[in-house]
């Protein structure tokens, strides 16, 4: 049954993911078809902005609350009340702070309004926050995707109609605020219909609240800036049609971000459940999220290598979005990272040594900061793509290490015999389809078919393993 929750949250969660990554992305590729690179760059930054200070001042308590809630269901009532009080002094104060910020750097008077009306969606998304987190606790996802799969997609819709029609950033900017706000409103009636809470206020909840909180709101916050860094330093040294080819890049690696995302935020309430548990129990469990996340991230990667300039070409429809291919190749290689360093930073949090993550995004940060300052100046959109890798690869480092000396050792080779397996036979495929010069959109339908012929292969296997070693216990 426990299987079955999880299985059935991971898709909740996965399916909201991948639709949110699916309009995002097919908003992008509009804005880049419609008004070019330099229109992309202006939202890319925007959007930025917005990301950065809302992770700051929102998603640390959303960790939290969801690990407490976990353990104490029966306080639903004082995270929900108290709780959003407190994030909506939160978002108020990350919202000045963003016109503040913006308003003293050295942005054209266009790109700095597009950063003001995107920026408000830090007030609804913050306050959905607190809600998701509840429903998460209780391991019931499937009311997150029920409120945001819809307004997801009617946004994109609407956005399609406006840039169709001739409007600009400014419309799209203003939809997407709206649209948070609707979630945020539909998530409220749920939260309130299947849950009794009292209107009050609870002092003593949000200063300890506040205390408990801050080492997940410097992790969330300095680990996104950190993400973001590169579009920040590129906007200093280069113009908007740079950050333009730099966020089509990142747009193309979000969605295995996303999926990642959304597997281990879906097992972090077990994760939490488990954190007095044997040693063996966790180990399991991480290295189960790793090595289906590597299933994802090495074939990708690979596949990046030989495609990354007509799979440029083919989503944005310009040819100037091809001179980014070098970045894609370099960038790619971050969702390998991302497999390692996603599960591991959330088993450390589940067992109550964010103090770890705290570490490893402070450190990171300054030295990406300094690497990104000396490599963006000089190469610009490739020398942001090296910088980034460079902290992901610090961070499997850090996280590593500290699984390995806090909590149990890590088999990496276990978790990563079978994935090289697929990542092989995928790369023998890509050769064999860039050397017959078959067309992208073909190569593109044949890879996707045969890495679903093998994936299913293994997973066949793996069950005929698992019913033979059962049928043997079951003779003994």
């Amino acid at each position: 049954m426990a299987k079955k929750k999880l299985v059935a949250n991971s898709l909740a969660l996965i399916s909201n993911r991948i639709v949110q990554s699916a309009t995002s992305f097919l908003v992008l590729a509009l804005i880049a078809r419609s008004l070019g690179s330099f229109a992309l760059g202006q939202y890319t930054l925007a959007f930025s902005y917005y990301f950065v200070f809302m992770t700051l001042v929102s998603t640390g308590f959303k960790t939290l609350f969801t690990r407490e809630l976990s353990q104490k269901s029966s306080e639903i009532s004082s995270y929900l009340v108290s709780g959003t009080f407190l994030q909506l002094l939160f978002s108020l104060i990350g919202y000045l702070l963003l016109f503040l910020v913006v308003h003293f750097m050295p942005y054209t008077s266009a790109t700095e309004n597009i950063c003001y009306v995107i920026g408000l969606a830090i007030i609804p998304f913050s306050l959905s926050n607190i809600v998701e987190a509840i429903f998460q606790a209780q391991e019931k996802m499937h009311w997150i995707a029920i409120c945001t799969i819809p307004v997801y997609i009617v946004r994109t819709v609407i956005i399609y109609l406006g840039l169709m029609s001739g409007y600009g950033i400014i419309l799209i900017s203003a939809i997407f605020v709206i649209s948070e706000l609707i979630i945020f409103i539909l998530e409220w009636y749920l939260i309130q219909k299947f849950n009794r809470f009292k209107w009050s206020i609870d002092k003593d909840f949000i200063q300890k609240t506040i205390k408990l909180a801050r080492t997940f709101l410097a992790i969330d916050g300095i680990s996104v800036f950190r993400e973001r860094m590169e579009i920040f330093i590129i906007s200093f040294f280069s113009n908007e049609s740079t950050i333009g080819l730099y966020g089509s890049v990142m747009q193309l690696i979000q969605p295995f971000s996303i999926v990642s995302d959304s597997i281990v935020l879906a097992a972090f309430p077990k994760m939490s459940k488990m954190s007095s548990s044997r040693s063996q129990s966790k180990k399991e469990l991480a290295e189960k999220a790793i090595e289906l996340l590597l299933f994802l991230a090495i074939p990708m990667f690979f596949g990046a290598l030989f495609f990354s300039r007509h799979l440029l070409v083919f989503v944005y429809k310009d040819l100037d979005f091809a001179n980014a291919s070098i970045a894609l190749c370099i960038l790619s290689f971050g969702m390998v990272t991302r497999a390692f360093n996603k599960p591991l930073s959330y088993t450390l949090v589940a067992n109550n040594l964010e103090k770890i993550n705290l570490k490893e995004v402070l450190y990171g940060t300054i030295f990406g900061g300094l690497t990104s300052l000396a490599l963006v100046s000089q190469f610009q959109l490739e020398g942001a793509a090296v910088s980034a890798i460079l902290v992901k690869i610090f961070g499997v480092w850090v996280y590593t290490y500290a699984t390995f000396k806090r909590l149990f050792y890590l088999n990496v080779w276990q978790v990563t015999k079978r994935p090289l397996l697929v990542g092989g036979l995928m790369l023998i495929l890509f050769a064999i389809l860039n050397t017959a010069n078959i067309n992208f959109f073909s190569s593109l339908t044949i890879s996707i078919l045969v890495y679903c012929l093998v994936i299913f292969c293994i997973a066949f296997q793996s069950l005929e393993s698992s019913n033979h070693l059962f049928s043997k216990l079951l003779r003994k």
